[in-house]
């Protein structure tokens, strides 16, 4: 059989798979929305150092994500390429989402920050470790276009329902604890074992396929630059980037923005937990979507409706009914939902056009490069969001013991800090919206051309790497639009 006529994804395949991304989705999550206040708050270190620790973590991905690509597109085991990384993740998982969130009590903030910066490189090093392969995985185990958008949708409905889960239950564990010292680290060792443990399933569970295994990437350090030759990929990794750090602005913002601004701390796990609840449900409607017309026209639409959101954050305040804050996290999750998903589904056509080029299957190192960007955006909202409150005069919370329990008591924010909370958490993720916006209209992998695609590159599989004079044409035309 000709392999363009590629086996559809069982639904025990999409599942195992979409396990791997309770980790991915989860983990991101809590470090996103806790991660700056928990140094700020608890470790003690300043907003603007706590900033710096997440973006310096960043220069040694640029190292280890790429080399990780190339590491696993050479891997050669009897369990392939990518899921022997699964099950060696599985202890440091664990270890390092528990060092993250120890907080170290060094008397010196210059030791608080080291220690901080250490935990965090690690914790880092572990997400290239799984989340690479993981990543690369998902162009291998089906062919087909729309079985792509399927297998993105079940995984983003784990990663969905893993946030819905971060968002809803870390802060019980943190305020059940007898300190935040205590719940801290208690919290990482619970969402430690709830993200490495389904590894096992998706080891299990998912195949790689012995055609893509025989194509490996090149051992020269210029494939790290490959990717970004090629147009489509450079347009995709535009729109992920955007799209990436206008929610981690809103994410690692939103703690602060509802405590000091809206001055409702304690709804803030319900508003987040809608805004995850109404992203599970949309994601349905935007598979369909992008099933009847394309990736990209579902992708516009959730940007269209998350932008528009963000600008009606203007219309709330301290003393807006309580509904209207659910109102406004279910138009957030309505918008991010679609954003989201696309994104996801819209990488795994890339090695595609990478294959037509190039004639290697280097899933790896796209997937190392895609993994970097993801968490550069978020060190990048993480840094600019800690170093716009420290510049506009945050005043962290005041801590007394009381009856053996540390009691939290919240300062008076000044206008100043109000005024740069609100500018940020809004004005900043349109502007991204806008530019993620302009680059999708630009973006040339259409179903119909990568239905082109997958015909023309199985055809030249099944003829040993040669094409007819028709074909080398259509190569070429391909070529000129894609790459």
């Amino acid at each position: 059989m000709s392999s363009v006529q590629a086996e559809r994804l069982s639904t025990g395949r999409k599942i195992g798979y979409g396990l791997g991304d309770l980790y991915g989705g989860g983990a991101f999550f809590i470090v996103s929305t806790l991660y700056l206040i928990f140094l700020t708050d608890v470790v003690g270190i300043r907003p603007g150092l706590a900033g710096l620790i997440v973006l310096i973590a960043r220069g040694w991905d640029a190292v280890s994500d790429p080399i990780m690509g190339m590491i696993s597109d050479r891997t050669n085991s009897r369990w392939g390429r990518r899921r022997p990384y699964f099950l060696i993740g599985i202890p440091f998982i664990v270890l390092s989402f528990v060092a993250l969130w120890y907080p170290a009590a060094f008397e010196a903030e210059s030791a608080r920050f080291a220690y901080a910066l250490a935990s965090y490189l690690f914790f880092s090093t572990v997400i290239t470790m799984v989340m690479v392969p993981y990543n690369a995985l998902a162009s291998e185990l089906t062919l087909d276009y729309a079985d792509r958008s399927g297998l993105t949708a079940v995984r983003l409905a784990f990663s969905e329902a893993s946030t819905l889960v971060c968002a809803l239950l870390p802060l019980v564990i943190i305020n059940a604890a007898p300190s935040r010292s205590v719940g801290y680290p208690l919290m990482g060792l619970v969402f430690g074992l709830f993200f490495a443990l389904p590894y096992i399933a998706t080891f299990l569970s998912t195949r790689e396929r012995p055609e893509f295994t025989r194509r490996t990437t090149p051992g020269s350090m210029k494939a790290f630059l490959e990717p970004f030759r090629i147009r489509s990929f450079r347009l995709f990794i535009l729109m992920f980037l955007f799209s990436f750090a206008a929610m981690d602005v809103v994410l690692s913002i939103i703690v602060f923005f509802v405590t000091h601004y809206l001055q409702v701390p304690e709804i803030t796990n319900l508003l987040l937990g809608t805004l995850l609840i109404v992203q599970l449900i949309c994601l349905p409607l935007y598979y369909r979507l992008s099933t009847r017309y394309s990736k990209v026209v579902s992708f516009t639409v959730g940007a269209v409706i998350w932008g528009l959101a963000m600008l009606s954050s203007f219309l709330l305040g301290p003393h807006t009914p309580t509904w209207m804050f659910f109102v406004f996290a279910g138009l957030v999750g309505t918008g991010t939902g679609g954003v989201i998903v696309m994104a996801y589904a819209i990488f795994p056509d890339i090695p595609d056009v990478d294959e037509l080029i190039s004639g290697h299957r280097r899933e790896g190192i796209f997937a190392g490069v895609q993994t970097f960007l993801r968490k550069l955006t978020g060190a990048f909202a993480i840094f600019l969001v800690g170093q716009a409150i420290d510049l506009a005069g945050y005043v962290p919370p005041v801590e007394t013991t009381e009856a053996g329990r540390t009691l939290v008591t919240e300062l008076t924010q000044t206008p100043q800090f109000l005024l740069t909370l609100r500018l940020v958490f809004a004005l900043v993720p349109v502007v991204f919206i806008i530019i993620l916006l302009l680059l999708s209209f630009r973006y040339p992998l259409t179903p119909e051309r990568h239905g082109r695609l997958k015909a023309l590159l199985a055809r030249r599989r099944d003829a040993g790497g040669h094409l007819s004079a028709d074909d080398e044409e259509e190569a070429r035309a391909l070529a000129e639009v894609l790459a």
